[in-house]
């Protein structure tokens, strides 16, 4: 089955195969007449980000790019693209890849106009309102993985390169114009980054749809994710070129981001300093904490959870969403522990710490202190 849509919410989406022919026309649209194209280091060699840089050629735009860009990008892969921004009189810029390449070009566009540290600019407060908006350039997402959900985002992961705490910068105008989601970019993705990228989606909205705030349009959203993710996520692993599982999945990756202004939690204040300290996949990292935490939550969400299995088609309540959480994760590959994951426990202290202050943490359903965020943290070996 062929899905095409339009979308104008939460900004202006392109769904559908093929749409990446349509990349010079919302260049148009948004103005841009020399646009610097932003993604990670092992894309800038593959078939699809040549593609996309032949079709801004093609249209007169040129066909720069900029590609030094880590897993877990840092303050100076941005300050080494604003500088390649800069120096090559951009205009905008298209942001290409997985969540590192989205999120590094969405800070590029903003951070090439201010004259603050970007770390004036963290999700804190009304911090946001120290940049001068008129000078952040236009943005254009084009998503290659379905995962972070960030081409719909309004804010940026950044890890500090001294300290390794990620931090989330963020300004309304982070909001990329247009969206290309083209499933086709999708489908030479390995089996383990479906199996992460489409884990972290899950974990977008299960934790969205876990948070405690008063969100109810978001709490529809995450609910609705999941069930994408349940029917669509396993096709996807088991066959990466089911254009209709792939364009599902893309699908539930935006949902996920649209909804988790409702919140995050523990799953996301456990995996931020994971894969600050160590490195991992964000999403892998995710799945694998996530059992841990459903357990840890169970006392504030278990009638919540069983309604939400209850519309997934799974019986037996908390307990039967718990067991299938366990078999997705078993079907996807996903290691058993942090152990598994090749991490030992000996920088506990130091993660927990890092825990309580990620902003994830507010949003979980279970008050996160020291003594049972250590505790936690310990059960996910």
């Amino acid at each position: 089955m062929n899905i095409v849509a339009n979308w104008s919410y939460p900004t202006a989406v392109k769904l559908g195969r093929g749409r990446i022919k349509e990349l010079a026309d919302a260049c148009k649209t948004l103005g841009l007449k020399k646009p610097l194209l932003v993604t990670d280091r092992g894309l800038a060699s593959m078939a699809i980000t040549a593609h996309a840089l032949d079709v801004l050629a093609d249209a007169g735009l040129g066909r720069a790019i900029f590609s030094e860009v880590d897993p877990n990008p840092n303050e100076k892969n941005l300050e080494a693209g604003v500088k390649a921004y800069k120096e090559g009189g951009h205009d905008g810029v298209v942001a290409f890849g997985g969540g590192s390449g989205l999120d590094l070009g969405k800070l590029i566009a903003f951070m090439a106009g201010q004259t603050r540290p970007v770390w004036d600019f963290e999700d804190i407060g009304d911090w946001w309102t120290r940049a001068d908006a008129s000078k952040i350039a236009p943005i254009i997402a084009v998503p290659t993985t379905a995962g972070t959900g960030s081409e719909v985002g309004r804010a940026g992961v950044l890890t500090n390169s001294e300290t390794h705490v990620k931090k989330i910068i963020f300004h309304p105008k982070m909001l990329p114009g247009v969206v290309i989601c083209d499933p086709e970019l999708t489908m030479g993705m390995p089996k383990a980054i479906t199996a992460g990228t489409g884990m972290d989606a899950f974990a977008h909205c299960l934790e969205a749809y876990s948070s405690p705030f008063y969100h109810p349009m978001s709490g529809g959203i995450a609910l609705e994710g999941m069930r994408l993710v349940k029917e669509f996520l396993p096709r996807a692993y088991r066959d990466g070129a089911d254009l209709e599982a792939r364009t599902n999945m893309m699908s539930a990756a935006a949902m996920g981001a649209v909804a988790f202004q409702k919140g995050l939690g523990a799953i996301h204040s456990l995996s931020h300093p994971i894969g600050a300290v160590y490195n991992t996949h964000h999403g892998m990292t995710n799945a694998v904490v996530m059992p841990p935490v459903l357990r840890f939550n169970r006392p504030a969400i278990e009638e919540k959870i069983a309604r939400a299995a209850a519309y997934l088609g799974i019986p037996g309540g908390f307990d039967g969403f718990y067991d299938y959480v366990l078999s997705l994760r078993s079907e996807l590959g996903v290691p058993e522990n942090l152990t598994a994951m090749g991490i030992k426990p000996d920088r506990i202290d130091e993660l927990t710490a890092m825990a309580i202050e990620d902003p994830s943490c507010g949003g979980n359903p279970v008050p996160m202190t020291l003594e049972n965020t250590k505790a936690l943290f310990l059960d996910c070996f």
